[in-house]
């Protein structure tokens, strides 16, 4: 072969290679569209792109075997084209698929068009996959379109609009545009766009739907630092804690208002041992508006009360901050020794006073006198009243023993009390009657003396008598009329020993009275404390006793 055969076969060659090429080329793939259809619903589809619809096209379309068939261009078809319209007049659920229509314009071009259509089931219809994009806004007239995918060829098939609200039909709204002037929260709602058209002398209906949801009008307002309230908070060093700064920026604001920390003019995001959280923007019941961003320490460290943690509030036209110092909070260990302390000290002080409150009497009575009871101008400071009559012999000697020795020996001796006792203070020749109630006038307290197993006689068996000076008996009637009537002296009881078998029950109503009102004192002959002056049983007598003995008193204010 020559030189010049072998250019011209590879001329040819290349040629071919390069129409090749370029015929491939000329096949431009345009960008996939996709519809979700209702079942029943016809659908009208011309590719978005597609200036001319009367060119050249071949349509096909991918089974559920991913193989690929033609279309027909019958039109008594439910599914055929019309050149670059796609008719679906009874869409049912197999029709969902990948649909392809191949272009070849005038020009030489050729384009491909890819669609993919999804039909859903009728009981789908208000499916959030079969609503088109939302309307929320807080205009008083709200406008409701058509979704496009309908209303376009609606119009271009010269169809009729009609409208449903939550599948319930709109009287007298035909328009492509729907309005509801001074809308309202009762006009929320699903909206449908219905077109019904005509196709080969048969009609058919399309339809889309969209929800409406009516917002309050939105009221910005200067930003409120609602916390912290206090430029200061206690912390612990070592302590983890939990700073929250709460914004308040307006009513229904919620994509203009934002709190946020910064601690010594840089972002928590940027330090270690800090965490920014936001709390989802709170809508109280009147819409307002709060957002609020936690801020966590995992352990406060010294540096942290020296730095300025700066709350940051934005909203749509303002900035507002407010500055926190962390404070060491004092040791409760100073205030829970103290609180146990004065706690100590408080019962202490309560046991003290109820074991000594009478020995504490006794100690501080020298020094508050009662100046009232100095100038009453009685000569004694006790009248004994005993009882000698039917007591045993043991029992007679105990009395005779405690009134005739011990109880001057303390009282007189050592106190300094003045006493009236029976047969030791009596004036021979006076009359008995007279000296009873003369010294009982004379006398500021009314001792009583009891002895184990003491009876109580009816005034027919022991007749009353100044010689009789016993309990029941003249001494004891006017005592008892001077305690418990007159109210002008007071009375101590003594229990010599033990009360007896039968109590006090024996014992004249009044003395019972007396003895329920303040128990007697009991003196054991064979204590070993009995005739100490100091001891706890003559600590109480003396309790009772006046402040001040006779004694101690002026003459002048005796006589």
């Amino acid at each position: 072969m020559d030189a010049s055969c072998l250019l011209l076969l590879i001329f040819t060659v290349m040629t071919a290679s390069e129409c090749a090429e370029s015929a491939e080329r000329r096949c431009i793939n345009n960008t996939p569209e996709s519809y979700n259809l209702i079942e029943g619903e016809a659908f009208y589809f011309v590719p978005y792109d597609v200036e001319n619809p009367d060119e050249k096209f071949t349509w096909f379309r991918n089974n559920s075997d991913n193989e690929i068939g033609n279309i027909t261009s019958d039109e008594n078809e439910d599914v055929h084209h019309h050149g670059g319209a796609l008719f679906l007049l009874n869409p049912v659920l197999t029709d969902s698929g990948l649909y392809t229509a191949r272009e070849d314009s005038s020009s030489g071009e050729c384009y491909n068009h890819y669609v993919t259509f999804r039909v859903f089931k009728k009981s789908l219809r208000f499916d959030s996959k079969l609503l088109y994009e939302k309307i929320k806004n807080s205009d008083g007239n709200k406008k409701v379109p058509c979704p496009s995918t309908i209303g376009h060829f609606c119009e271009k098939l010269n169809g009729n609009f009609s409208w449903n609200k939550d599948s319930e039909p709109l009287e007298g709204r035909h328009e492509k545009d729907l309005w509801i002037e001074n809308a309202s929260k009762a006009d929320e709602g699903i909206y449908t766009c219905i077109c019904t058209w005509t196709h080969n002398g048969m009609e058919y209906t399309s339809s889309a739907s969209r929800r409406l949801k009516h917002l309050e009008p939105s009221v910005h307002r200067d930003v409120e630092i609602i916390s912290p309230a206090n430029n200061e908070q206690l912390a612990e060093e070592g302590v983890g804690i939990k700073l929250s700064c709460s914004v308040f920026c307006g009513t229904d604001v919620e994509a203009n208002c934002k709190a946020s920390w910064h601690i010594d003019g840089v972002s928590p995001d940027q330090i270690a041992g800090y965490n920014e959280t936001m709390k989802p923007v709170s809508q109280s019941p009147a819409k307002d508006t709060i957002s609020t961003a936690i801020l966590t320490i995992d352990k406060v460290s010294a540096q942290d009360f020296n730095s300025k943690f700066v709350c940051r509030g934005v909203g749509m036209y303002t900035l507002r901050n407010v500055t926190l110092t962390l404070k060491p909070r004092e040791s409760i260990i100073p205030l829970v020794v103290g609180g146990v302390c004065v706690l100590f000290f408080c019962v202490f002080a309560a046991v003290l006073v109820k074991c000594f409150a009478i020995d504490l009497a006794l100690f501080f009575r020298p020094c508050f006198p009662l100046s009232r009871c100095d100038k009453d101008g009685r000569m004694f400071d006790a009248y004994v009243v005993y009882q000698m009559q039917s007591v045993d012999k043991a029992n007679e000697d105990a009395l005779c023993q405690f009134v005739a020795k011990v109880l001057p020996s303390v009282l007189e001796e050592k106190c300094g009390y003045r006493l009236f006792i029976h047969g030791r203070d009596d004036i021979p020749g006076e009359d008995r009657l007279e000296l009873v109630e003369d010294r009982m006038k004379q006398s500021r307290r009314l001792m009583v003396i009891l002895t184990p197993d003491s009876e109580s006689e009816s005034s027919d068996q022991h007749p009353i008598s100044p010689q009789n000076p016993l309990i029941g008996g003249f001494d004891w009637q006017v005592g008892l009329h001077h305690v418990l009537l007159q109210r002008e002296m007071s009375v101590i009881l003594i229990q010599l020993g033990d009360e007896g078998p039968q109590g006090y029950a024996h014992h004249p109503a009044g003395l019972q009275h007396l003895i329920l009102k303040s128990a007697p004192i009991r003196w054991y002959e064979d204590s070993r404390s009995a005739a100490a002056w100091n001891s706890r049983f003559w600590k109480r007598v003396r309790y009772l006793m006046p402040a001040t003995p006779a004694k101690q008193r002026p003459q002048s204010a005796i006589i």
